[in-house]
């Protein structure tokens, strides 16, 4: 059977964690969650991996191996009407550093708990960008979410 994504993902910003392979339920419960505001289409979370040439002038094939992975990460979010709503749109500013935590297919309102797989990337907000408005849409924005020190893609709540 297949999992449904809808409403199990939960995505926070959290100021500070200590430990990025092993962030505490306290740490997470204090972060500021954003699900609620991310669109659905929202959270886009894509890595590449670069290839490494591994070929050499005896080969007859062209040979490769991994390299260096880069994450081009994006939030985009909507505007709230107020401040507890509009929070992120003031919090995630160009140049705030913070951790972008996400976890998937564990039901949204789940409290965090001891064990749940978890992403964490250390992150740092480039420059917000708003969206033209449009006609039966909310207000939304961009920020692109740069990741400036190795994540930790498969981490455990502690």
């Amino acid at each position: 059977m297949d999992t449904i994504s809808d409403g199990r993902t939960r995505a926070v910003w959290c100021s500070t964690i200590a430990n990025i392979f092993a962030p505490t339920a306290a740490e997470l419960t204090a972060g500021m969650d954003l699900t609620v505001r991310i669109t659905p289409d929202g959270l886009k979370v894509d890595p590449t991996t670069a290839s490494v040439d591994t070929g050499s002038l005896a080969s007859t094939y062209d040979t490769e191996e991994v390299g260096r992975v880069k994450f081009d990460n994006e939030l985009t979010l909507k505007r709230g009407t107020t401040g507890p709503e509009d929070l992120p749109y003031g919090t995630l500013v160009y140049g705030v550093h913070g951790f972008l935590v996400i976890r998937r297919a564990i039901a949204f309102a789940t409290a965090w708990t001891a064990g749940q797989q978890v992403e964490v990337y250390p992150s740092v907000c480039g420059e917000r960008m708003n969206k033209p408005p449009a006609a039966n849409e909310v207000m939304k924005y961009t920020v692109p979410i740069k990741v400036h020190t190795a994540p930790a893609t498969n981490a455990l709540v502690a």
